[in-house]
Formats: structure tokens, sequence, C-alpha cells
């Protein structure tokens, strides 16, 4: 599971059921041990679907219709201005999207540097720093910012899907499936108390947590989604982010 606030919901049903054990990794990481079969599922990037052989928990997701918040390119200079950006080598699959959006707006490739997600130093040596997670959430520094599900909304008129549970075909059974998707359903039940009781980078956000939680990141992974999905990787693919534009399975499919 991805370190993130944003996962809580996904897994706030989860902690005290055998059937399962939870490790807590950053994006990049977790798909590097799904593809290497150190895990049987993992939150993945959703750009590391076509990456590989798997299939999906279907209904579940991270992802935004509009404002997402927490995927964002930070910038002091002009965007059209911008030469060199800093990536969150946390990411992947943001870094697929600003790849796509910075191409169509500024009909160009600027120069691509990865760095750990501190977005002070990363703006101390680019023009722009895209940053993911909590250090974006919660970032509080002088900066302008490009929201990243903002702008793919604006483009597309389509939702976007940051992340889902995947595994090999197999991976798990139809009543593991079943459970993931009830831990999702309580973990929804439960915002207050996830916003409440989640520390994150800095204490004391509750409100903001919870006005997250409930206003900017989508859980359910419905056709509208899935469309916003194949949108996403027609454009990767168009850019050679990747080598196919995958057919969406899901765990449970004949």
């Amino acid at each position: 599971m991805v370190a993130y606030l944003n996962v809580e919901p996904c897994v706030y049903g989860l902690r005290e059921d055998p059937g399962f054990t939870l490790e807590r990794d950053v994006p990049s990481r977790i798909a590097e041990r799904l593809h290497a079969g150190e895990i049987d599922l993992g939150m993945i990037p959703s750009i590391e679907y076509a990456r590989g052989d798997y299939a999906i928990v279907p209904g579940i997701e991270i992802g935004s219709r509009g404002s997402v918040r927490s995927v964002n390119l930070f910038h002091r200079v002009p965007l059209d201005a911008v030469g060199r950006v800093a990536l969150d080598t946390s990411s992947r699959t943001s870094v697929a999207l600003l790849r796509i959006l910075l191409r169509e707006r500024l009909g160009r490739e600027p120069e691509y540097v990865p760095m750990p997600p501190d977005v002070g130093d990363m703006l101390e040596r680019s023009d722009a720093a895209l940053v993911i997670g909590d250090p974006a959430l919660y970032f509080e520094g002088q900066a302008e910012r490009l929201d990243l599900g903002a702008e793919w909304l604006r483009r597309t008129g389509r939702s976007f899907v940051f992340a889902f549970w995947a595994g090999r075909p197999g991976a798990v059974t139809g009543e593991q499936v079943a459970r993931l998707q009830t831990a999702l359903r309580a973990g929804l039940g439960a915002l207050p108390a996830i916003a409440a009781n989640y520390n994150g980078r800095v204490a004391g956000h509750t409100r903001e947590n919870e006005a997250y939680l409930r206003s900017n990141i989508a859980f359910a992974l419905g056709e509208p989604e899935q469309a916003g999905l194949m949108e996403f990787y027609r454009r990767a693919h168009g850019l050679g982010l990747i080598d196919r534009i995958p057919e969406l399975r899901f765990h449970g499919d004949s």
C-alpha cells in the first residue's frame, strides 16, 4: 500500500484481517516489487499496469475528477518559461501525466531531473517541481502550482486514475476481492476518524484531511473512470511512454 493519506480509506477495514499483510511503500517501489514478484498485490501507479501482465481489483481506485490537491507542479517562473523540471522519485504515473500535459501545453520537452520530494530543494535547483502525495498536500511554501488533476480534466473532460490494486491474474480469490471492496466501504464510512487520526507529514490537519478525502479523491473505479484511464494510456503511448495500450482486465473475469 502507498504510505499516503489518500490510501487510508482503502485499507481501513483490513488492519485486523489475518488474510492480508499490509506493507507501506512509495508508489515507484511498489511497482518495482510487484514486477519482481515480491508482493502478491500492490496499489500500483496506473502507468505500471501497461508494463506487466496484471489484473485489476474491480471497483477501487485512487483518482480524481478535477482538482486532486496532492499531485502538483510547483513553479516560481511562468509555466511557458519552464526549462528544467525536478521529478518526485516516488512517482511513476504522475511523471507520465506531467510529460503529457507539458508537451501539449508547451509544445516541447523540458529537461527532466529525478529528485527526492523536497519542494524547497527541488525549486532551488529547477524551474519547477513535480511532487505527489503527502509532501504535495501539506506543502505551505511560496510557489505557484499546477494541479495535474484539474489540468487533465480541463484538457480532456475526463476523470484521472492515479492508482489501483493490481496483481498477476489469480493472485487474489473472489472472496479476497470482495474483502478489499468491503474494506473500502468501511473506510468511506469512517472518514472523520481517518482524517483525525492521520498525522502524515504535519499533525493538526483534521478538517483539511477530511475535505481532501471527500472532495478531491475519487475511490470508485467505474465506467467513466475506466474511460479516462484508457485515454491516459492512449496519450502515453502516443508519446512513447509505454509500449502498448493495454486492455483492462479484472480479477474475477472469466
